[in-house]
């Protein structure tokens, strides 16, 4: 497979969040993360891809069956993304939108840092 576009590095993410095997969930984050990759939510700060996998099972047993979808284009400049998505629960209900902002490598094959945000911006 050849280089991902931001687009296709951020879908391959945002599977991640949605695997349920373990061992498949630890492959396909490692095809995208950084050696020294950070996650950060209002919930959690995971320093590393271990710290991010355990998190990502703690969320996946609370909401079992439950799916994260991008739901806008994905824009980037210098290194720098920016996305949208919801959470899709098993029954179909949707919860409020998040926003996450990524910083790529420096070669932008991988993700080196995910910021992320619940619900609407305040006004």
């Amino acid at each position: 497979m050849g280089r991902m576009s931001p687009d296709e590095l951020i879908d391959a993410y945002c599977a991640v969040w949605n695997e349920d095997d373990p061992a498949r969930r630890e492959q396909q984050l490692a095809a995208v993360w950084a050696k020294d990759a950070s996650y950060t939510d209002p919930t959690v700060h995971a320093a590393d891809a271990a710290e991010l996998l355990d998190h990502i099972a703690s969320v996946r047993e609370r909401r079992p069956g439950a799916r994260v979808e991008r739901t806008t284009d994905v824009d980037h400049h210098h290194g720098l993304a920016r996305f949208g998505w919801h959470i899709v629960e098993a029954d179909g209900t949707t919860l409020p939108d998040g926003l996450d902002v990524v910083t790529l490598t420096p070669d932008g094959t991988k993700l080196a840092r995910v910021v992320g945000f619940f619900g609407p911006l305040s006004t």
